[in-house]
């Protein structure tokens, strides 16, 4: 039986139900009577679902990334950031689809584990170039008149290369032996993931939620500081002080609201939830997760005006190999 990323449950015929699997399932579970049905799906529909959201996952993130590959006026620090952000998100779609595949296809324990650290992975960069991306902004607004240096370009190598250094650790610890492949009994919600793995990867997301947290409040308060000077120098404080202002707390409302909730309701179950329980469950918290990958390049590059100029310029064949104009800000807030 393949081992990959499998739930907490098994089906009549002896296929695997990709993504958590626990051996020691309980056959008498309710919430799972489907699962166990003579006429079931060979092919259980949660994976399907994650297969799709993989797959446009993986498109959305393509295109991202060859527009910031292939346009040199948006090789600046800001979409490095940016770039990084839709690669996760891009091996992360990938991931997805080859779990389904590797699933349904080849039975492998070898191939269990590197699709298992792939998506750890892949989702860890995600989330850190979440937190690399807020760091940046925020410093972009603190240090305005220092931002555009040498020492920007210096920091932003520097997160890029602790986000994918951290990334590529924790991925690669299942590989190397933290997994409850011998041990069923430390397998968590996530099999083949330990218990202890899985709680050391959801309180780092806690540990980065409330630091994007802390860092978006202080954005904020620049940001409304920023608002109300430019308003009493254009004597119209009433208006674009409140114009100004609403627009920016509503944009970090949604980039923190957005994340929160795709990864909060995972988060705290891989912290609670135990290997027995209903695998219904699992899928249920993790397939959100996934659609933050989805917002990502939505919040992050569509919206951005240079990108969506290179893309229209992509389009309509008159794409320029040197492009006039270039970003002298960093993304918007």
């Amino acid at each position: 039986m393949n081992e990959s990323l499998v739930v907490n449950d098994s089906s009549a015929a002896g296929e695997p139900v990709p993504w958590m699997e626990a051996e020691s399932f309980n056959q008498h579970n309710s919430s799972l009577e489907l699962s166990t049905a003579p006429l079931e799906f060979p092919v259980n529909p949660w994976d399907i679902m994650l297969c799709m959201s993989g797959t446009v996952i993986a498109c959305e993130n393509a295109i991202v990334v060859a527009i910031i590959f292939y346009t040199p006026t948006l090789r600046t620090p800001m979409f490095a950031l940016i770039g990084s952000l839709a690669t996760a998100d891009l091996l992360a779609g990938m991931g997805l689809i080859l779990n389904f595949v590797f699933q349904y296809v080849i039975s492998s324990e070898t191939i269990s584990l590197i699709t298992v650290g792939f998506l750890v992975a892949s989702f860890t960069a995600s989330i850190s170039s979440l937190l690399a991306i807020t760091v940046d902004r925020y410093f972009s607004l603190y240090n305005a008149l220092t931002y555009f240096s040498d020492k920007t370009l210096q920091y932003v190598h520097l997160m890029l290369i602790v986000t994918w250094g951290v990334s590529l650790l924790l991925g690669l610890l299942p590989v190397l032996g933290w997994n409850c492949l011998h041990e069923p009994a430390s397998c968590s919600i996530v099999r083949p993931l330990t218990r202890s793995n899985v709680m050391l990867l959801a309180t780092s997301f806690f540990a980065i939620f409330v630091l994007m947290l802390t860092l978006y409040f202080k954005i904020c308060k620049i940001v409304c500081r920023h608002a109300h000077q430019i308003a009493l120098q254009q004597h119209f404080f009433a208006t674009s002080h409140y114009v100004a202002t609403k627009k920016g707390v509503s944009t970090l409302a949604i980039i923190l609201g957005t994340f929160g909730a795709s990864w909060l309701p995972f988060a705290i179950y891989c912290l609670v939830g135990e290997r027995e329980y209903p695998s219904v469950y699992t899928y249920a918290t993790l397939l959100p997760a996934t659609y933050n990958s989805m917002i990502n390049p939505i919040i992050y590059a569509y919206r951005n005006t240079e990108i969506q100029r290179s893309i229209y310029m992509l389009l309509c064949g008159c794409f320029q190999a040197n492009g006039s104009y270039r970003s002298r800000s960093p993304s918007e807030v």
